[in-house]
C-alpha cells in the first residue's frame, strides 16, 4: 500500500523532508503545549526530538505499509512515555505530543491532493486514526506503569519514615502536628444497594486530598476508613479551619484529637493524640486539644479516686444523668429544657430528683465541680 498526495508516494515524501518535518512538529508542540516550553533545550534537543524522529518514521512505514507499528517501534515509545513519567510531565501532555504531530503531518501534505486522489485522504485519515489508537495506549501504559512504581517507591518510604517516627527510631525533620482522627460512615455507606466499600473509600479520598491541600509537605498519615493518624508538617497551623475543611470534605462529622510534637516527639504525641481522641469521642465530634478534655482526660487515668467519684452518681437513672450533663454544659434550665425536648418544670423535677440521691444539688456553684467530676469518671469506666 502506498498512499499518493500530489502524484508522489507520501512515505517517501515523509522521509525524504523528516529533519523538516522533526523541527516543525517540535515547534508546534513547544508552541502549543506550554509544559514542553520548560523542559530543558538539551531534552528538546535530544531525547524529545529523537521520539518525534522515531514516531514519523514509524508513521511513514504504515503509510507505506498499511501495516500499524508493532513490537520495536512500540517498545521505543512506551520507554519514551516511562521517562517522562519519571520527569514529572503530566500524561496529557505527553499523549497531546502525538496527535500534534499527525496533524502537523496532515496539514503539511493534504493541501498538495488532487481532485482524484480525494479517495487517498479519506483512507489516509482513516488510517492515521487507527495508528493513534495503536500508540495511545501503549504510551499511556509505559507512562502509568512508571507513574505507579514511582508511587509505589514514595508510598513505601513514606510508611517506613511512619513507622519509623511513630516508633521513636526516627526523628522528624521539623515540629509537626499529630492528628488522632475518627471518621464515622458516610450516609452512602448505609444506603441499601450501595457498595459500602467504594463510598467509604470515597470519603477517605476526599479527607486524604483535603489534609494535603493544606501542606505544602506530604502528609504522613495511617488513616484507614474509620480514622487513624495524620502528621501535619509545622506548628502553630490553623487547626479549627483545617479541621472544618477536612470535616466539609468528608461529609461526616469528625471527632479529631491534636497534639503539637517537636521533632524528636512524634510518637510520645502519638500516643497522647490517641488517649485524647479516646475521651474527646464520649463529648462528641470537633477538634479538641489536651486543654479542652483536662479533667475528663486525667479522671481517664487509673486512680484510687475514679471508683469513689463515679459512686457520687452512680444512684441516679440514665435520664437524670442525661439531664443532669445537658443542664451542667448549657448553665441554665430553659436551655437545658429546649435541649431535651421538656418542659423547664420538668428539669427542676430532674435536678431535684439528683439533689435528693447524690447529696449534691447541681444548682449550687460549690457541688458543680464534684458532680463534673463524677460525671467524667463515671463515662471513664469500663
Amino acid at each position: 500500500m502506498s498512499f499518493l498526495i500530489g502524484g508522489r508516494p507520501l512515505a517517501d515524501r515523509l522521509v525524504a523532508e523528516l529533519p523538516s518535518f522533526v523541527r516543525r512538529v517540535l515547534a508546534e508542540i513547544t508552541s502549543r503545549v506550554p509544559e514542553y516550553q520548560q523542559l530543558p533545550r538539551e531534552e528538546l534537543a535530544g531525547d524529545i526530538t529523537r521520539v518525534i524522529e522515531q514516531a514519523l518514521r514509524a508513521f511513514a512505514d504504515v503509510l507505506r505499509t498499511g501495516v500499524l507499528p508493532t513490537g520495536e517501534q512500540l517498545r521505543f515509545l512506551r520507554e519514551s512515555a516511562a521517562r517522562r513519567a519519571e520527569e514529572g510531565v503530566p500524561v496529557d501532555v505527553v499523549l497531546t505530543a502525538y496527535h500534534v504531530g499527525i496533524q502537523v503531518v496532515w496539514e503539511a501534505l493534504v493541501p498538495d491532493a488532487r481532485p482524484e486522489e480525494v479517495g487517498e485522504v479519506l483512507k489516509l485519515n482513516a488510517l492515521a486514526m487507527r495508528y493513534l489508537q495503536v500508540v495511545t495506549p501503549v504510551v499511556s501504559a509505559g507512562y502509568l506503569d512508571e507513574r505507579q512504581t514511582i508511587f509505589d517507591d514514595e508510598r513505601s518510604a513514606r510508611h517506613t519514615l511512619l513507622t519509623g517516627l511513630l516508633a521513636g527510631t526516627v526523628e522528624a525533620s521539623g515540629p509537626h502536628v499529630v492528628l488522632a482522627l475518627h471518621v464515622p460512615p458516610h450516609p452512602d455507606e448505609l444506603l441499601p444497594g450501595v457498595d459500602a466499600s467504594v463510598a467509604a473509600r470515597r470519603k477517605l479520598r476526599r479527607l486524604r486530598t483535603e489534609l494535603e491541600r493544606h501542606s505544602r509537605e506530604p502528609v504522613l498519615s495511617s488513616l484507614g476508613v474509620e480514622g487513624g493518624l495524620a502528621l501535619l508538617p509545622g506548628e502553630d497551623l490553623p487547626l479549627d479551619r483545617i479541621v472544618a475543611d477536612v470535616t466539609r470534605s468528608a461529609g461526616v462529622p469528625l471527632t479529631v484529637a491534636a497534639v503539637a510534637a517537636p521533632p524528636s516527639g512524634v510518637a510520645a504525641a502519638a500516643g497522647l493524640a490517641r488517649e485524647v481522641l479516646d475521651v474527646a469521642l464520649r463529648s462528641g465530634p470537633g477538634l479538641y486539644r489536651l486543654a479542652d478534655v483536662l479533667l475528663e482526660y486525667q479522671l481517664s487515668r487509673p486512680s484510687a479516686a475514679l471508683g469513689p467519684l463515679a459512686a457520687v452518681v452512680a444512684p441516679l437513672s440514665d435520664e437524670l444523668v442525661g439531664t443532669l450533663e445537658v443542664y451542667l454544659r448549657r448553665g441554665s434550665r430553659r436551655p437545658a429544657a429546649s435541649e431535651l425536648h421538656v418542659h423547664p418544670n420538668t428539669v427542676d423535677y430532674r435536678l431535684r430528683r439528683v439533689a435528693e440521691l447524690t447529696g449534691l444539688d447541681p444548682t449550687r456553684i460549690e457541688h458543680v465541680t464534684l458532680l463534673t467530676a463524677a460525671l467524667a469518671a463515671r463515662r471513664a469506666q469500663p
